[in-house]
């Protein structure tokens, strides 16, 4: 227990922070591939999977991972992976981007993280277990896309480092615009810390580094896999109900770190403030939490479980439920900020 606590809670810490710094939330970068036709975030994001690929598969060849593969049902990744992209949407936030917004005292994301947390516990141990177990038992595959397809892994993750390098390449190539900055309030390290502005693909870069970090630390407590929320995040709110010791594993100390940098973060930022929505975002927050918790589990991940985590072991749910959730924020979008001109 001392071990999940300290390093699941030490690299949630660091997580959190990062992503409240770098304001990494793939809900508005899924949105603004669609809305502003910028690929930056997701971009980013890529450069976090192959980062993150390359050292998994790596440890794992050499012995120092268990098998990372299990059977999955493609029918839930496709259902669940749409529901939930569509929810993350409604609640602003995508599973991290709802913990560490929460960290920062927003009301909304408080609202979309209870209800994520109550629908995903539902779905895993409550009253909606049979719903889940529905589509569990469907078009049941392994998630070993490489093994699936007789090629050797090294192909795909030769192909991530190819792409990435590829973008790293062509944005350092790209003519730096002119920007207007602020005068610093900081100075030294809270300067580095707080108020600089880093790009994108450095926080991409240092996401990747922090899910490889998550694997060893992870299978080191008895836990094997590496980043993930939904889970967790059900696990918490169960044993607040229920008080079973057994649901606290690293990924709870993982979510809870999350918060905590986020909250450090925001602080020392200057960035922290309690901010109460409106009553329409309120329910929106409320729809797009249940829909988040349903979908993740249908689909056994959310952003990061399949989005970063399953890519990155090259799993064929991971791939199928990345541009599925796309798929789903592009949906929301077009109808929430995109509607139709009524005639």
């Amino acid at each position: 227990m001392v071990g999940a606590i300290l390093s699941g809670g030490l690299v949630g810490l660091v997580f959190g922070f990062i992503l409240q710094r770098s304001r990494f939330c793939m809900t508005g970068g899924f949105r603004d591939m669609y809305i502003a036709r910028d690929n930056t975030l997701f971009y980013a994001f890529v450069i976090a999977i192959t980062v993150e690929s390359l050292g998994v598969i790596s440890l794992w060849k050499l012995g120092y991972l268990a098998n990372p593969y299990e059977d999955y049902s493609v029918l839930g990744a496709i259902v669940g992976s749409y529901l939930f992209g569509i929810g993350i949407v409604l609640a602003g936030g995508c599973a991290t981007g709802t913990w560490y917004r929460a960290g920062e005292g927003l009301i909304g994301s408080w609202v979309a993280l209870f209800f994520y947390m109550l629908s995903a516990s539902s779905m895993k141990y409550g009253a909606l277990k049979p719903l889940n177990d529905f589509l569990a038992k469907h078009w049941v595959i392994s998630d070993n896309l490489p093994k699936s397809l007789g090629i050797s892994v090294w192909y795909f993750v030769s192909l991530l480092v190819i792409i990435s390098l590829v973008l790293v390449i062509r944005e350092y190539r790209r003519p730096k615009p002119r920007v207007a900055s602020l005068p610093t309030r900081y100075k030294g390290l809270r300067h580095w810390l707080f108020e600089k502005t880093y790009h994108k693909y450095w926080a991409g870069f240092a996401i990747g580094l922090i899910a490889l970090i998550a694997w060893p630390a992870s299978q080191a407590t008895g836990r094997i896999g590496g980043l993930g929320i939904t889970t967790p995040s059900a696990n918490l709110i169960t044993y607040a109900t229920t008080g079973d010791s057994h649901l606290l594993n690293w990924g709870v100390f993982l979510v809870i770190g999350i918060f905590m940098g986020s909250f450090l973060a925001a602080k020392g930022a200057g960035e922290f403030r309690w901010r109460l929505p409106d009553l329409k975002t309120i329910g929106k927050s409320v729809i797009g939490g249940i829909l988040m918790g349903i979908g993740a589990s249908w689909a056994g991940g959310c952003t990061i479980g399949n989005g970063l985590t399953a890519t990155a072991v090259i799993s064929s749910k991971g791939w199928i439920a990345l541009p599925v959730t796309i798929l789903g924020v592009w949906t929301a979008s077009y109808f929430i900020f995109v509607r139709p001109t009524q005639k």
